[in-house]
């Protein structure tokens, strides 16, 4: 294996377990990394300060990948961030209005927002959008950069929403599943894995000095983009196809057990 340079990986059912909690060992693994100027990179779906609310003070040595690749930022500085152009907001809203069971949430810069009043799923939604608003009528649009429109169904994504939102690619818009209950729409070109291009460019890193992790099909660009791509045991079978190796479980925090080998540590 050659050297690592740089670790990215997923969050949700891949870096967490399943009760969104980060191993009690990632503090001293991370330690080892910093010693041997191994970069940790957590790229997720959620907004920005949904993932770096877990990494507390190591937060300004870190790079992250916040919306599927739209926002990315390191040691606190800007380094790309898209914005979803108004014209089709309007009308992908009104749409995800008439698939029933689905909600949609308008993910920004500075909040995200939603429509519904359903407390219950304000709630779940909490933990991956920290800051958010409810509005009357998300067709008005917000005073916000919008990355993207996250759309949820309790029953499954794949099955309940794609068939019905695809076809809004014929306006050059990425429609990916990117978990079980939840589709993104974004940008065309804006994924995972050409965010973490724009990085290892940015920091002269190779695809062949970068290990990657993932588990849903919103992941597989960054798995591409990596000599050393792991998908969880618990991955989606597309995921484990596009992965050259496979990592344990997210409840057996399987990204820090394959990092550990690599590290020697015990």
């Amino acid at each position: 294996m050659e050297d690592i340079k740089l670790i990215v990986t997923d969050m949700d059912g891949t870096f967490l377990n399943s009760s969104h909690e980060v191993s009690p060992e990632f503090p001293e693994i991370y330690e080892e990394l910093k010693r041997r100027n191994i970069l940790f990179v957590p790229a997720s779906g959620r907004q920005m300060l949904g993932i770096t609310k877990y990494f507390g003070e190591i937060e300004n040595e870190m790079a992250f990948i916040a919306e599927n690749g739209g926002y990315v930022i390191y040691k606190n500085e800007e380094l790309f961030a898209d914005k979803l152009e108004e014209n089709h907001m309007a009308e992908i809203i009104s749409a995800v209005r008439n698939i029933p069971g689905a909600t949609a949430v308008l993910s920004g810069k500075k909040k995200a927002y939603v429509e519904t009043e359903n407390q219950d799923f304000i709630d779940y939604i909490s933990q991956f959008y920290t800051d958010n608003e409810r509005r009357e009528d998300l067709t008005l649009g917000v005073d916000d950069s919008i990355f993207k429109i996250a759309v949820y169904h309790p029953e499954g994504s794949e099955k309940n929403v794609y068939p019905v939102l695809k076809e809004f690619e014929k306006y050059g818009l990425e429609i990916v599943i990117s978990g079980q209950y939840w589709l993104d729409i974004m940008n065309k070109n804006i994924n995972k894995g050409n965010a973490l291009e724009k990085l290892q460019k940015a920091l002269n890193i190779s695809p062949q000095q970068t290990m990657a992790f993932g588990d849903y099909m919103n992941d597989i660009e960054m798995l591409e983009n990596s000599k050393y791509s792991y998908a969880m045991k618990n991955a989606h079978p597309s995921v484990k196809k596009a992965a050259s190796f496979e990592a344990c479980t997210n409840d057996n925090f399987g990204v820090l057990k394959i990092i550990k080998d690599y590290l020697n540590i015990k």
